[in-house]
């Protein structure tokens, strides 16, 4: 892989497997996985990547979690529906929805209007 100027979020999972298949339903897919430091790196189609670090449970507070990513898809309708939600049209110019992952991270996903 050659290497480019981007930002990639190391997130917390309390179960790696649970939230691989979470970020999945949003086009990411396995791209590393690393069962003795317990990490994974998927990446979409478009080129996203989001990392995935194991850690305790109980680490991460899932009613507590003040994290967050933002992704921009252009498959922001069809990513919502995956979620039984629906993109709202923002006062910032992106049409948008919000869901958590398994350790509550707030994953907020959109795309201009």
């Amino acid at each position: 892989m050659e290497p480019k100027h981007a930002a990639v979020a190391i997130l917390p999972s309390h179960d790696l497997d649970e939230s691989q298949a979470f970020y999945e339903r949003l086009g990411f897919a396995l791209a590393s996985r690393y069962d003795a430091q317990g990490y994974r790196i998927l990446r979409d189609e478009a080129g996203a990547s989001v990392h995935l670090t194991k850690v305790e449970a109980g680490w991460v507070d899932p009613d507590r979690n003040a994290h967050g990513v933002y992704f921009y898809s252009k498959d922001v309708e069809a990513l919502a529906a995956e979620f039984g939600s629906s993109a709202d049209a923002k006062p910032w110019g992106l049409r948008e929805f919000a869901v958590s992952d398994p350790v509550g991270t707030l994953v907020r996903i959109g795309w201009p209007d």
